[in-house]
């Protein structure tokens, strides 16, 4: 290890140690997740695409790294990780590599060491920042969300998965793996799609609307799209950034959150049972509530700060949330809201 830094583009600079097989600097959004576990699956989430991602856990990497089928995707998606204590040492029955040599392997840059406590107080403050993780301060930072990062995350062909009379799309905007995991344990077909596919005058019983990075605003193929698939009233399921665009397809509006909602323990409020739930949560945008049509109610509520957890049509079978009921990592409180869909596509 030499030391290194994290500096953010507003100035603030945070010391610590990196590899030495880190020379460049490497951008990404600097932002932080509350799980005190799943560290191998958040990292592998391609909704973390084009971040920096600093984990409020202070010890990470102890139970090492699992077999691939555990991944949400197939590599590490993020930009770089910050943590305040590496483990040395990893025990676990099924890991197969230690953190820090997994990180090499893919060249994902790491700063250990740094206080990530004013770190994550600085960044509910003032919001999420561009940053680097470098020697010494670049001349300018990159800013990742001038990219299509759903383009660089979706998959590249339409491919069949699962068989059964009923045939779901789903529209990969980064889908975690677990989601694939959940729907198969159902009868259906599900036909997995890239975000820009026109599937809206093919046969299907269903729509599914996956997870992703970025803003939504930038998905204007998948919105245009889904809005003529809607015509068909056919069922149709969001999930986090799928939600948004859900939002944007009929008309709504997106706002980007301060410091977004990252991590396994986020409370919401199920307005239509009036309970509330522990959920997996990952975005950094929400949906703007005044700008709903007349005909959609809001159905979920964050028990932190009020904002829009989840939306319905009142008469159709529409529905979205922002946390993710697949859980992996995290509670599966929400996991009842797939059963809720494959009823909608049998009814």
């Amino acid at each position: 290890m030499i030391p290194s830094k994290l500096i953010l583009a507003s100035g603030e600079i945070f010391p610590g140690y990196s590899p030495q097989w880190q020379k460049d600097p490497f951008f990404g959004e600097v932002v932080f997740c509350t799980g005190m576990t799943g560290y191998v699956e958040s990292l592998t989430d391609p909704s973390y695409a084009g971040q920096i991602l600093i984990f409020t856990y202070p010890l990470i990497g102890n139970y090492g790294v699992s077999p691939k089928q555990t991944w949400e995707s197939k590599k590490i998606q993020v930009s770089g990780i910050g943590v305040a204590h590496l483990s040395e040492f990893t025990s676990h029955w099924d890991s197969e590599k230690s953190l820090l040599n997994w990180l090499e392997e893919e060249r994902i840059p790491l700063i250990t060491g740094i206080d990530t406590r004013e770190l994550t107080k600085h960044l509910r403050k003032t919001g999420v920042a561009l940053g680097a993780i470098a020697q010494k301060v670049p001349d300018a930072f990159f800013d990742p969300n001038q990219n299509h990062l759903v383009k660089q995350v979706s998959c590249k062909k339409k491919v069949k998965l699962g068989s059964g009379k009923k045939r779901v799309i789903a529209i990969d905007c980064g889908i975690k793996e677990n989601i694939l995991r959940y729907f198969s344990k159902y009868p259906i077909e599900i036909i997995r799609v890239p975000f820009d596919y026109d599937y809206s005058e093919e046969p299907f019983d269903a729509l599914f609307i996956s997870n992703g990075p970025g803003d939504p605003s930038q998905c204007t193929e998948t919105i245009a799209i889904l809005k003529k698939a809607l015509q068909k009233q056919k069922p149709t399921f969001g999930i986090c950034l799928g939600a948004q665009i859900l939002a944007l397809a009929i008309g709504a509006k997106t706002y980007k959150l301060k410091f977004g909602h990252r991590g396994q323990n986020h409370p919401c409020l199920d307005i239509e049972q009036n309970k509330a739930i522990l959920t997996s949560q990952n975005h950094g945008y929400a949906i703007d509530e005044k700008t709903l049509p007349s005909d959609w109610r809001v159905t979920f509520r964050s028990l932190n700060d009020q904002s829009v957890e989840g939306i319905s049509h009142k008469t159709l079978p529409f529905f979205a949330v922002q946390f993710h009921p697949e859980n992996h990592p995290g509670p599966v409180d929400a996991e009842y809201l797939f059963d809720h869909f494959y009823e909608c596509l049998t009814l």
